[in-house]
């Protein structure tokens, strides 16, 4: 039809036309020959038409009506067939728009009268429609005839001509009203037609209206007319109508075309005057209508509603209030009061559902119910419609639950329907099971205290697809199936919400996005709406305020009855489904409400869904209070309804998927959730998850709910606060099917993602999550007091959550978050809350360090110390296992971040430090950890201000008593610390002078001093004394092995590193580091205790030298005082220039001295070496002399526990400038050089008197003798001895008298001290050999050093010989009587012979063998004679008296002597001393000075040569003769020596030598001897010697005085008189003894005197004459004649002995001389 115009279809027409009028005229050609005529008249008049014009249409159009005539005479022939085919015939043309308004009118007429005959009626209807339709030629009148002829074709008894009418019908009127629509189109830019002002109900004439519009309103009018039952204007024809039929017309006008009524005033008048009173009077019946009251009780009979023209009614209303709301107000009122009215319990259940389908319809409408909103609810008088309308549903829902289902008859059938398949009335227990074939399958219901709703599929979300709405064709009212309604209703509910809150959100959104881009300041939602007027006056804001209050009021309408239908329906759900969307709804709102910020109705959605979430009847009590403000009555008063809030039923038939414990105090049993709880849960969880900025104070709930059901559920925090499946610690545990088991991972999941989101919201939200969880935390703390119970951990892990995820905004919560932690959960007893709060801690700050802060943390210090500050805080909580987690989250961070910890350092070893002793080893391992990292690696990163820290830091790690490997490692740290200053050292200096200058300059501002240990000293050496301070409080720890490493440390960092320091700064380092330290060791040795140590703690053996208390802090004592001698030694050019340096020597000095003098022989013996090592110490060099490294370098590193690297040590320890040039900037390093020695002679004296205090009271013997005399050691007093030398090669110069009796009391005191018996094996020499000890050596090395500065020294120092040569007499008598030390019982070692037995002697005391001292010391004497015998003092002091005097005791005991061999070096060295000291005794025989030598030596010389002492039985005869020498060598210097100057010598000396000699001449044997010997034991060439010394002189012309001759010649006659008696003896013997032989004794002494008068013979005979006295010849001749006597003997030696002494007689036998010449002479 589209190409009706084209020439095809113009052609085909043509032909059409006239086939068609040639089928005519054939069916006419018999019966109706007027119609052949036409017919064929007609064909011309085509033809011709189509030949003559041009525009054949319009030509046909205009001859239509003769075109048409033969067809309408076609159909007047009412034969069927004719008929039919002139009908097609009519419509092709009318198709083809080629008839005029004439033509149609008279073809309506021919129809019309077509009807009346009732033929052909489909075809009619389809002829009218086709005309209708087709073009627009039809109007007025001829239009109403045709509608008026399908109304009466509707009427007809055929139920297809019926039903296609009633289509036409609704097709034509539609037609009417589309070329209305049309007309406006076409018109609509030529006038504007003003729009109907609402409430004008002025009628406007008809007449105004253009044609089709007319047409329509004459229509519309007629058809309200016709409804009402009142006779039509328009349609005139009607016979009969249905008000079903009108009504259902009416809604399709206005549903199709709103528009024509809201444009034209005149169809809005029609709307308002005609349509609503006809519905409001159409409804009376149902509105009267109570179900189940009787028809008596009323006095009127009432009419019962009619369900088809109810429902259309409600149709209509539906159209009314959506299309025409703006229109009609107020009588939408009415009608919506109507619907909820129709709700009530007591209406028919059709009228009920179908007004809840109504209701439906509204609910999917937003903007709709807004309208109602504000035109009602916020108007103060009116009826509040939308809040009625949620109030209906809930009622309705609850009356669902209610009321018992009777009354109705369709009810009734519908339950006796039911029973079949366990309807609740039979089976309430199996309700809602299906059984299909073994398989339970379970209906999606509601079930409610044993009432039992199926869920209908009803419509799908969104759409109000109504059922019983629909249903037109039903007369009766249909059976309504259970759970119908209450699916409506629900749905109605759902679409609600989801409207209300997708409308409201929506607008929301886009005034926020508007308000932001007008004013930047936009205002959080949550703001309430006055706040926001005040903000800005503008328009914009003023628009919100209004669309605010309106949605507030929405909500506030509808929000209680939405809470107890929803409620109510979740607890009675038992679908998953339909649970879901209760949920989502709750939900929904709930957020609205915060975004709206309506706390109350908010609070209320987020508590229905923490209940749900929990099992019935827990006993959760934020939830029971609340809330309980808005829920207290558990009912809402609404407009003077009571809505019920019905309380949870615990009997729903809910599959249970967990058990689990309850979180309370005291658990009792455990609880159930089902999977709805769980359900509710996921809601909880998404609500928190995308609502959270709204939540506000409702996080408290939320959370309070899901740590409750985290708590039943099991699920215990993880790392990083996530919540993970674990097992419950108590109770039954956990059972969890596994249906919730795959579910948990989920949950957890969802948990975690829920606190992750937090990140999005805005602080104060933020805020409000925060202080939820603190004060659930709280909660959980209160529960977990008092019981060992496994505590709630969910708050504290969702803290830690929540802090990790906002670390971008970390400040504004990190106090909140942290003082929490730390006040509260840190310190809570039970230890698993504790250690939660602490990881939860320890990992926010570890995050917030790691995180990537903008800016960056290296710029922002106040938040980086706001980030480490928690961690410090930590160090006041006592409990040990907090502090662990502590400090492995100091060194985790020292691990990743310590390279920018920067300003954050001293926090960080603030916590390493704050570790105190009592808080167990596993602590403060950990926390050395930290600090060993710290030196190891940081060192170098972080501000040299904190180096001290950590000086201080690693000290009193050293303290700690714990474990002694720390604090030596400890100190081994110190080290490395030192090591670093000194690398660094430059860097350092400069940094802490910047930082000082920095602080100065603050105190000054603020007017206080600046205070700081050390002050005065330059920062970076106040660091060292910082240093030196600690390791000096390590050195005097308890422990010495401590105390070792650290004295050790500080000596070797002082020597290494020292030279840094200002030169300044050593007086502190004397003072108050060394001289303090030496103090306190000195203290503490002195009152340590003297108890035995079992063992130094388990199985070590500790070495008997050190095992008592006293004994190890020897050891400590004797480190520091070594090292402070070596300080004092090596940096002694530094230190002298100090002011004080002779009172620091001094105290010094004392030092050594309380040490040397403590009675203890190690501590006594290293003050010793200390003294020495401060002595040898050369006077200050001068520049030219000085190192170029200091003399430290080679100070030992300290051995110390562990692997220690002093990587310093392999470099000279040199800044860039030297030493030298260092001290060329001390001022008065180069004093004049006199005031240097003048004060270093001070300090020698010093120090001379120190050594003479310690000598004379270490060496004074004890007064009482006890096993526990202290007696002082070898090796100590050999040192003190050593000193000596040193010492005076510095004071010699004023060395006096007096201080050599000093030293000689020492030397002599020292010599005499014994040593202990146990000791004696390694000092003693072995007897064999002689040996001296080493303080012998020591003692010898002194006098000599003096006798040496004697001998070049001053004149005046030469008096001083006389007192060596004392002291060493002294020594040398030790030989034959050792020296006593006091009381003190000795044990005596007297000879090589019983050294084996004395040694073992169990002495305590052993005197030394001091022969070989005293023979030293007799040597010493000897050479010393030998240099200095002239000398006057020597003379004077009768030196060589004292010697002699001194060697006269060992020469009188010879053989008495301990050791043979000193009587022998006796004699010798009386041998030496003569040969010098005689000649000088006798250059000084007239100064008298030695007279009392001379009898001295006298009885020397007798003493020795006649001895009292036998010689020992073992002497060998080669020994005796040996002996005999030297006894011999004694006479040959009497004759050499003495008396060739007997003239020069006293003559008394003389006198008593010679009587010796002739003693000795005269042999007398000793008895003991043996026969065998006795020739040798005569001594024979002794007495030979005697007597020819004694002839020698008796007869020598030097005798100058009578009275020596008189000697000689006495001592002759005695010789002479005993050679007599001996002769005569023998002879009486021989001649007695007959043939035995004489003993061999007598024999030899025979032989003897025999070879003395041959020998005396001799010797007259040499002499000159006159010396011989004349009665000595007589004396010889006398004895002649005995010797003759004599010749009988047997014995052949005594006969050639004989022949030798008769021989010589031949001289005397001269001729008897003549008297006379006798007489003459």
């Amino acid at each position: 039809m589209s190409c009706t115009n084209s020439p095809e279809a113009v052609k085909k027409l043509l032909e059409n036309m006239q086939s068609d009028l040639r089928a005519l005229s054939l069916e006419c050609k018999k019966k109706f020959p007027p119609v052949k005529e036409a017919a064929e008249s007609g064909i011309i008049k085509v033809k011709t038409i189509a030949a003559r014009s041009t525009e054949i249409l319009t030509a046909l159009k205009e001859n239509s009506s003769e075109v048409v005539q033969p067809f309408l005479m076609g159909c007047g022939t009412k034969e069927p067939k004719i008929t039919q085919l002139c009908l097609a015939a009519i419509q092709r043309l009318m198709s083809h728009e080629v008839v005029s308004e004439t033509a149609a009118g008279n073809i309506i007429n021919m129809l019309w009268q077509l009807m009346e005959n009732s033929l052909e009626e489909l075809k009619l209807l389809q002829t009218v429609l086709v005309l209708l339709t087709t073009n627009t030629v039809v109007h007025d009148e001829a239009l109403s005839k045709a509608i008026v002829l399908c109304f009466r074709l509707h009427f007809t008894k055929d139920n297809i001509t019926n039903n296609t009418a009633a289509a036409t019908v609704r097709q034509v009127v539609t037609v009417v009203f589309e070329r209305m629509v049309a007309e406006d189109e076409r018109h609509k830019d030529v006038v504007e037609q003003p729009v109907l002002v609402q409430g004008n109900s002025n009628r406007r004439s008809v007449s105004t209206l253009k044609p089709c519009a007319k047409d329509a309103y004459m229509l519309f009018q007629d058809l309200c007319q016709l409804v009402n039952a009142d006779a039509p204007y328009w349609l005139v024809g009607m016979t009969e109508m249905t008000r079903t039929f009108g009504l259902e017309l009416l809604e399709s006008v206005l549903n199709d075309f709103p528009q024509v009524f809201l444009q034209h005033q005149e169809f809005s008048f029609l709307l308002k005057e005609r349509v609503c009173p006809l519905v409001i009077k159409l409804f009376s019946p149902n509105i009267k209508f109570r179900q189940g009251s009787c028809t008596s009780s009323s006095p009127a009979p009432v009419e019962k509603p009619y369900f088809p023209i109810c429902m259309r009614l409600l149709r209509v209303v539906s159209v009314l209030i959506k299309q025409f709301y703006s229109l009609l107000v107020t009588e939408c009122e009415i009608f919506l009061s109507l619907l909820v009215k129709f709700l009530d319990a007591d209406k028919p259940q059709w009228l009920r559902a179908v007004a809840v389908e109504s209701i439906h319809r509204l609910c999917v409408q937003p903007q709709l119910l807004r309208s109602f909103c504000q035109s009602y609810d916020m108007k103060q008088h009116s009826t509040k419609v939308f809040r009625d309308i949620v109030n209906a549903l809930g009622s309705f829902i609850q009356s669902l639950f209610l009321v018992p289902t009777t009354g109705t008859p369709s009810a009734t059938t519908n339950q006796a329907g039911n029973n079949n398949s366990g309807g609740p009335a039979s089976a309430p227990a199996n309700s809602g099971m299906l059984g299909m074939g073994g398989g339970v399958t379970v209906l999606p219901a509601f079930e409610y205290r044993g009432t039992w709703i199926p869920i209908l599929t009803v419509t799908v979300q969104g759409s109000a697809k109504a059922t019983y709405l629909e249903m037109l064709d039903k007369v009766e009212p249909p059976t309504i199936p259970e759970g119908y309604a209450m699916s409506v209703a629900f749905h109605c509910l759902l679409d609600l919400v989801r409207g209300i809150t997708t409308m409201i959100e929506g607008e929301l959104g886009q005034v926020e996005t508007e308000s932001q881009a007008t004013t930047e300041t936009a205002s959080s939602p949550a703001q309430s709406s006055e706040q926001q007027d005040f903000q800005s006056a503008s328009d914009q804001m003023d628009k919100e305020t209004v669309s605010r209050a309106v949605w507030e009021e929405m909500v506030n309408a509808c929000w209680c009855g939405l809470l107890a239908a929803l409620s109510l329906l979740l607890d009675a759900s038992t679908d998953e489904a339909a649970t879901e969307n209760i949920l989502k709804a709750e939900l929904t709102m709930a957020a609205l409400c915060g975004r709206l910020g309506l706390v109350t109705s908010r609070d209320a959605f987020i508590t229905a869904i923490c209940k749900g979430s929990l099992p019935p009847h827990y006993a959760l009590t934020v939830l029971n209070t609340t809330t309980a403000a808005t829920l207290s009555s558990k009912s809402y008063s609404i407009q003077g309804q009571n809505v019920q809030m019905i309380s949870p039923s615990s009997e729903s038939h809910q599959q249970v998927v967990a058990v689990g414990q309850p979180l309370a105090v005291q658990p009792q049993g455990t609880v159930m959730l089902t999977s709805k709880n769980i359900q509710c849960m996921r809601t909880l969880l998404n609500l928190a998850h995308c609502h959270g900025a709204v939540l506000g104070t409702s996080w408290q709930l939320v959370l309070a709910t899901l740590q409750h059901l985290v708590w039943i559920l099991g699920l215990k925090p993880g790392s990083g606060g996530a919540l993970k499946p674990g097992r419950a610690v108590e109770g039954p545990s956990t059972v969890l099917t596994t249906a919730v088991m795959t579910d948990l991972p989920v949950i957890s999941n969802i948990l975690s993602r829920l606190f992750e989101s937090s990140q999005y919201l805005d602080d104060v939200s933020l805020h409000h999550l925060i202080n939820a969880l603190c004060s659930l935390s709280l909660e959980a703390m209160d529960m977990a007091y008092g019981n060992n119970k496994e505590p709630s951990l969910f708050a504290v892990a969702k803290l830690l959550e929540t802090g990790l995820v906002n670390m971008h905004r970390i400040e504004i919560l990190w106090r909140p978050l942290t003082g929490h932690l730390l006040e509260k959960v840190c310190q809570h007893p039970n230890s698993r809350m504790r250690e939660w709060g602490a990881e939860a801690l320890t990992s926010l700050i570890k995050a917030g360090l790691t995180f990537n802060h903008d800016p960056p943390l290296s710029q922002n210090q106040r938040l980086q110390l706001l980030l480490l500050n928690p961690l410090k805080e930590l160090s006041s909580i006592i409990h040990p296992d907090i502090r662990l987690k502590q400090l492995e989250c100091v060194l985790q961070i020292l691990q990743s971040q310590g390279d920018s910890l920067g300003p954050g350092w001293p926090l960080v070893l603030g916590v390493m430090g704050a570790i105190r002793n009592d808080q167990g080893e596993s602590l403060i391992r950990t926390a050395f950890q930290c600090l060993q990292l710290v030196v190891t690696d940081f060192l170098p990163t972080m501000p040299c201000t904190c180096l001290q820290i950590v000086v201080d830091v690693a000290g009193s790690f050293g303290l700690h008593n714990q474990e002694l490997n720390i604090s030596l490692t400890s100190i081994g740290l110190l080290w490395n610390i030192s090591d670093y200053f000194f690398q660094r050292g430059e860097t350092i200096e400069k940094e802490l002078n910047r930082e000082e200058a920095a602080q100065q300059k603050q105190a000054e501002e603020k007017g206080v001093v600046l205070n700081r240990p050390f002050h005065p000293a330059p920062p970076f050496d106040c660091l060292w004394l910082c240093l030196y301070a600690k390791l000096g409080e390590l050195c005097v720890d308890p422990r010495p092995a401590v105390r070792k490493s650290a004295g050790q440390t500080l000596f070797s960092t002082i020597g290494a590193h020292g030279t840094l320091l200002q030169h300044s700064t050593w007086h502190t380092v004397i003072w108050k580091v060394l001289f303090h330290l030496l103090d306190r060791v000195r203290e503490a040795s002195t009152t340590a205790d003297k108890e035995k140590i079992e063992s130094g703690g388990g199985n070590i053996l500790i070495h008997h030298s050190r095992d008592t208390a006293e004994k190890q802090w020897a050891e400590t004592w004797v480190l520091t005082l070594a090292g402070v001698a070596r300080i004092f030694n090596t940096r002694r050019y530094l230190l002298q220039p100090l002011g004080d340096f002779p009172k620091a020597w001094d105290v010094l000095l004392d030092h050594i001295q309380s040490a040397a003098l403590s009675k203890n022989n190690e501590v006594s013996l290293a003050a010793l070496k200390s003294f020495q090592e401060i002595l040898q110490i050369v006077s200050p060099m001068r520049d030219s002399d000085k190192p170029e490294t200091p003399p430290a370098v080679n100070v030992p590193v300290p051995v110390l526990i562990g692997p220690m690297s002093a990587p310093g040590l392999s470099r000279p320890f040199m800044r860039t400038d030297s030493i030298g040039e260092r001290l060329a900037r001390y001022p008065g390093s180069e004093p004049s050089i006199v005031t240097d020695e003048i004060e270093d002679l001070n300090l020698w004296w010093a120090a001379w008197n120190t050594w003479y205090r310690i000598g004379s009271e270490s060496t004074k013997p004890p007064l009482t003798c006890d096993k526990l005399t202290f007696i002082p050691s070898q090796p100590f007093l050999t040192a003190l001895i050593q000193i000596f030398p040193a010492l005076y090669q510095h004071i010699k110069t004023g060395f006096s008298m007096d201080d050599l009796q000093k030293l000689g009391i020492i030397l002599h005191s020292a010599v005499s001290v014994p040593i202990s018996s146990d000791a004696s094996p390694f000092i003693l020499p072995s007897y064999t050999e002689a040996v001296l000890t080493s303080l012998q050596e020591a003692v010898l090395t002194a006098l000599d050093v003096l006798q040496k500065a004697i001998c070049i020294g001053p004149e005046n120092m030469q008096i001083m010989y006389p007192a060596i040569f004392d002291q060493l007499l002294a020594f040398v008598e030790f030989s034959c009587k050792p020296p006593q030390y006091g009381q003190l019982e000795t044990k005596h070692i007297a000879n090589a012979k019983y050294n084996q037995i004395q040694l073992f002697a169990p002495a305590e005391w052993v005197a030394l063998n001091y022969v070989p001292f005293a023979e030293r010391s007799l040597e010493v004497v000897v050479d010393l004679y030998q240099k200095t015998a002239c000398h006057k003092a020597v003379v004077n002091e009768k030196v060589l008296q004292n010697v002699i005097k001194t060697l006269r005791i060992p020469l009188s005991l010879k053989y008495a002597c301990p050791s043979e061999t000193t009587w022998k070096l006796a004699v010798s060295s009386l041998l030496k001393v003569l040969s010098i000291g005689l000649p000088v005794a006798r250059q000084h025989a007239s100064s008298g000075k030695f007279d009392s030598m001379w009898p001295e030596l006298a009885s020397t010389f007798e003493d020795f040569l006649f001895t009292k002492s036998i010689p020992p039985d073992n002497l060998s005869i080669q020994e005796f003769q040996r002996n005999e020498n030297i006894d011999v060598e004694v006479v040959q210097l009497i004759s050499t020596e003495i008396l060739p100057y007997a003239n020069f010598i006293p003559k008394d000396f003389v006198g008593q030598i010679m009587t010796m000699l002739n003693k000795g001449s005269i042999h007398s044997q000793s008895s003991s001897f043996t026969e065998a010997e006795i020739d040798i034991r005569m001594r024979e060439e002794f007495s030979k010697m005697c007597f020819e010394t004694l002839l020698q002189f008796s007869f020598s012309n030097k005798v100058t005085t009578p009275q020596e001759g008189y000697i000689s010649r006495m001592a002759l006659s005695v010789l002479l008189k005993r050679s007599q008696d001996v002769l005569h003896r023998y002879i009486e013997d021989e001649r007695l003894s007959g043939k035995c032989p004489l003993p061999r004794q007598q024999v030899t002494e025979i032989i003897f005197v025999l070879k003395a008068v041959s020998t005396l013979i001799d010797s007259l005979k040499k002499t000159l004459p006159e010396n011989v006295d004349g009665n000595t010849w007589a004396q010889v001749i006398a004895l002649y004649p005995t010797l003759v006597e004599c010749i009988t003997c047997s014995s052949p030696e005594i006969c050639s002995a004989l022949k030798e002494a008769l021989s010589p007689f031949k001289d005397f036998m001269h001729p008897p001389a003549s008297k006379v010449q006798n007489g003459e002479s």
